[in-house]
Parts: structure tokens; C-alpha cells; sequence
């Protein structure tokens, strides 16, 4: 193929949208085989939990070092040393005869996967910059979520049938195979280099440390509601399995007598009947509306207003959750909690250039992203420890709608602040002619 054409390019976007799948599926492979993993190890939530801290631990780290070192060896080189770090976190997991070496594996993990998201922004703003830069980020983060979807579907299934060893393998071998996907990658990207001139983007993310004074008051904001926002979401989903087959009786493993895949798109088909189903809803309203949420904020703006609806909408998704008869289907507060993860981010995010100077736009984005990690770091271990301890889920549910109503706190300020600078976050974003 000429690597001038548009087919070169779209052969680029596959590849460097699968890179991530692995890492994907991987990251919430032990959530969804959680009480199979209790049971072998004799442990309990708080340790499945702490997986996803021991993750969280090493991304904060691995996201100040990883953008220097994409700058300093380049993209090829250094997306493809993270994902052979994935892979082999996924492996050690795996492999793991004890949850000590579970916990070091999802460090390992966790080292590479946060710096292969950097890494593969710099791949797309280094081929589709100018071109089909925002739909090119849209395929991808869909690829991404397919590999958080699938996971949710697939990993209780192959736990079911042939044993939760072979469910973490499964999440290694397709590690293995963005491990491919990327060599591909570096392949192509090697041979059009020369052919048309590309040029090496920075890692974007990376922090400069002298330029993380004197952003505004909007930007902490935000940052502060990005934290509050991920941590009612991912580490409930990450354990909210085993909280609809207990509270609600919803089957774990569905599509008895059915074929694997048979089986994998049973779960998915039947969204609202399965436990792993049910988990799915907020990820897949992420993956089919993001895109359009996103159009939406660039014509009408809003974005703080947007953030206060979206933190407002969580609040009483967690306490039906958890406070509510089983009589309630679980799928109507899920479908609730599905539109804030739809909103927020898609007004969160691109906030961040319109409050900070565009000279420390990388540095921000490098810092929000730490103080995310943080607490994804507190609260997965939080969230099993107090399963725990009360044998119950009300506290975590109140747990998470407590998170829920400092981001609106933190949302009503923003709106605050950005009423006084003029309105920047309520405008729509201006057409560059």
C-alpha cells in the first residue's frame, strides 16, 4: 500500500486501536471472576480490591516517567516496551501461585498500561493530525471499551466452563496479541516514516514540573471532580458483579447448553437478565454515545453545567443501589449511572485546554491524570474492605454517592469560577475556519 493513502492510514488506526484491547480486557479480568478468585485463594474482597490499587499504585508513577521516555526513545520503541509490560504483568497474574504474586503482577500491569495510553495519543496525533484527528481518537477509545465489555462477558464464562486459571490467561494471550498488533505497527509506521515525512509527536501528557504553578482555580476544579467522578465508577463496577448475583439473583454465567461465543453474546444480548450483563450498561452507554455526547458539547457548550448534571445523576443511582428494594431492577439505576459516565467526561476532558494556558496543556492533562490514580488507588480496596467488614453493600453504595455529591460540590464551583472568567466553559467550541 502507498502510505500517502487513506487505506495505509485506516490499516495504522486498527492497529493502534488493538494496542490497547489486551490491556482492556486485562484490567478488569480479576473483577470479573472475583468470587472464583476468593474461593481459590481463600482471600477475600478487600484483596481483589487492592489488585486494582496495586495498578492505580504504579500508573501514578509510571504516567510522570512514561511520557519522558516516549519523548526521549520514541513512540515505536516505547509503546511497544509497554506493551511487552503489559503482557507480562497479565502473564505474572495469570501464573500467580499466591495473591502476593497477583498483587505484583498487577503492578507490573500497571507500569505499562497507563503509558500505553500516552502512547498510543502520540501515535494518533502523529498520523491523523490535520486529517481525521477526532474520529480517529473516537474508534479507538470504542476499540478500548469493546476490550472492558468483553471482559465482563467473557471472563465468568471461561471461569464457568474450564476453570478461572484459564479466564486470566485468556486476558495474557490477548496481551499477547496487542503485542502483535503493535510490531505490525511499528512495521508500517518504520517503512512510511522516510516515504512521507512524519513527524514525531510528543508524549502531550508529560509533566514539566515547573509549570504546574499558578493554573486557575477551574482547572483544580476539575481535576478534583475527575478523581471524585472515576472513583465512583470504576472501582463499583470492578466488584458490582458479585452485588447483582447476590442482592438481585441475577445468574453469573448465562447460556447453559449454548456454544462458547454462543455464550459470550448471551451475556450481551441479554444485558438486563445476567449479572455480567447488567455491569456491561455503563460501559457500553460509553462506547455507543460518547461520540455523539462529545458533538454535542463542542455545539451547545455547557460544559460545567453538564458536569453538575452528570455528578447530580450519580447520587441517587448509588443509593437506589444500594439503599433500594431488589424490587428495583438494577438495570434503571445502572442505565442512570451509564449517562454520567456519558456526560461528564465528554465535558470534562476537552475542559481542560480552555482553562489553563496552552503551553501547559500537556502538564495538565500529566497531572489530572496522577491525581486520578490516586484515588483509584484509595478507593477499589475501600470499596472491598468495607464489603468486608459489614457484609453488605449499603456502606459502599454510600460510599460512592458520598463521591458523588463532593463532585457536585466540585462541579458548582467550577460553574462559579467559570462565570467569573467570562463564561469559557459554557460557550460552544469555536470553528476554526
Amino acid at each position: 500500500m502507498n502510505p500517502r493513502s487513506k487505506a495505509y492510514r485506516m490499516t495504522i488506526l486498527g492497529l493502534a486501536s488493538l494496542i490497547l484491547f489486551g490491556s482492556y480486557f486485562a484490567y478488569d479480568s480479576v473483577g470479573a471472576i472475583e468470587r472464583s478468585l476468593i474461593e481459590a485463594f481463600g482471600t477475600d474482597r478487600a484483596a481483589i480490591g487492592t489488585m486494582y490499587s496495586m495498578y492505580s499504585f504504579a500508573a501514578i508513577f509510571a504516567v510522570l516517567g512514561g511520557g519522558i521516555l516516549i519523548d526521549r526513545i520514541g513512540t515505536r520503541r516505547a509503546s511497544l516496551l509497554f506493551s511487552l509490560l503489559v503482557t507480562a504483568g497479565a502473564a505474572i497474574v495469570a501464573w500467580a501461585p499466591s495473591v502476593s504474586w497477583m498483587y505484583f503482577g498487577r503492578l507490573v500491569f500497571g507500569i505499562g498500561s497507563e503509558p500505553l495510553v500516552v502512547a498510543q495519543s502520540a501515535i494518533l496525533s502523529r498520523w491523523f493530525r490535520g486529517k481525521e484527528l477526532a474520529l480517529s481518537f473516537g474508534v479507538a477509545l470504542t476499540v478500548s471499551r469493546l476490550g472492558t465489555l468483553f471482559t465482563f462477558n467473557t471472563e465468568g464464562l471461561v471461569a464457568e466452563r474450564w476453570g478461572w486459571r484459564q479466564a486470566l490467561w485468556l486476558a495474557a494471550v490477548l496481551c499477547a496479541a496487542s503485542v502483535i498488533a503493535n510490531l505490525l505497527y511499528n512495521v508500517l509506521d518504520k517503512r512510511a516514516e522516510a516515504a512521507i515525512g512524519l513527524k514525531e509527536e510528543s508524549a502531550g501528557d508529560r509533566i514539566e514540573w515547573g509549570k504546574i504553578g499558578g493554573f486557575p482555580p477551574s482547572f483544580w476544579y476539575v481535576t478534583l471532580l475527575c478523581v471524585t467522578f472515576y472513583s465512583a465508577i470504576f472501582p463499583f463496577t470492578a466488584l458490582s458483579t458479585d452485588f447483582f448475583h447476590q442482592k438481585w439473583g441475577l445468574p453469573e454465567a448465562s447460556g447453559e447448553g449454548l456454544g462458547f461465543f454462543q455464550g459470550v453474546f448471551y451475556n450481551l444480548t441479554h444485558m438486563f437478565g445476567t449479572a455480567q450483563g447488567t455491569t456491561s450498561i455503563v460501559i457500553t452507554a460509553s462506547m455507543f454515545f460518547a461520540p455523539f455526547a462529545g458533538q454535542l458539547v463542542d455545539r451547545i457548550g455547557r460544559r460545567a453545567t453538564l458536569m453538575i448534571l452528570g455528578s447530580l445523576l450519580m447520587i441517587p443511582a448509588h443509593l437506589a443501589l444500594g439503599l433500594g428494594s431488589a424490587m428495583l431492577p438494577p438495570a434503571i439505576p445502572m442505565i442512570v449511572l451509564g449517562a454520567a459516565f456519558v456526560l461528564v467526561p465528554a465535558a470534562m476532558w476537552p475542559s481542560v485546554p480552555l482553562v489553563v494556558p496552552k503551553d501547559r496543556v500537556g502538564t495538565a492533562f500529566g497531572v489530572m491524570t496522577a491525581v486520578q490514580n490516586v484515588g483509584l488507588l484509595a478507593f477499589p480496596y475501600l470499596n472491598g474492605k468495607l464489603r468486608d467488614t459489614t457484609h453488605a453493600y449499603t456502606a459502599s453504595q454510600l460510599m460512592f454517592a458520598g463521591l458523588g455529591a463532593c463532585g457536585l460540590v466540585f462541579a458548582v464551583l467550577l460553574r462559579t469560577a467559570d462565570r467569573r472568567a467570562g463564561n469559557v466553559l459554557e460557550s460552544p467550541t469555536p470553528k476554526i475556519a
